[in-house]
């Protein structure tokens, strides 16, 4: 499966952006997505992760009643929604995707998911 993602930018704290990971070339409704992010100088970190159904979801602590990750398999997008962001959510958001016959299966590790999607710049700053 070839992911992409989209709707990084530049926002002010406290704002909002929804993120959007495209997939092709699967069965998406196979797959587990995450979205993980990078800031510079700093270790890949978890944010969000849904099952196959969309039925659970799974936060890192950082983000919980902040982000909010959905999923329209009729679309084949995963979507990150971002609230009251933060200087500190500022990085490169990147989904990532691993078919999975669990259908309440979520994994935090980077090294679980086959499947990444080049990034997306999200930059919080006035």
């Amino acid at each position: 499966v070839q992911l992409q993602a989209s709707g990084g930018g530049l926002v002010q704290p406290g704002g909002s952006l929804r993120l959007s990971c495209a997939a092709s070339g699967g069965t998406f409704s196979d797959y587990v997505v995450a979205w993980f992010r990078q800031a510079p100088g700093k270790e890949r970190e978890f944010v969000a992760a849904i099952t196959r159904g969309g039925g659970d979801t799974r936060y890192a602590d950082s983000v919980k009643g902040r982000f909010t990750i959905s999923r329209d398999n009729t679309k084949n997008t995963v979507y990150l929604q971002m609230n009251s962001l933060r200087p500190d959510d500022t990085a490169v958001y990147s989904c990532a995707a691993k078919a999975t016959a669990y259908v309440r299966r979520t994994d935090s590790a980077p090294a679980w998911y086959a499947y990444w999607g080049q990034g997306t710049q999200v930059t919080v700053s006035s």
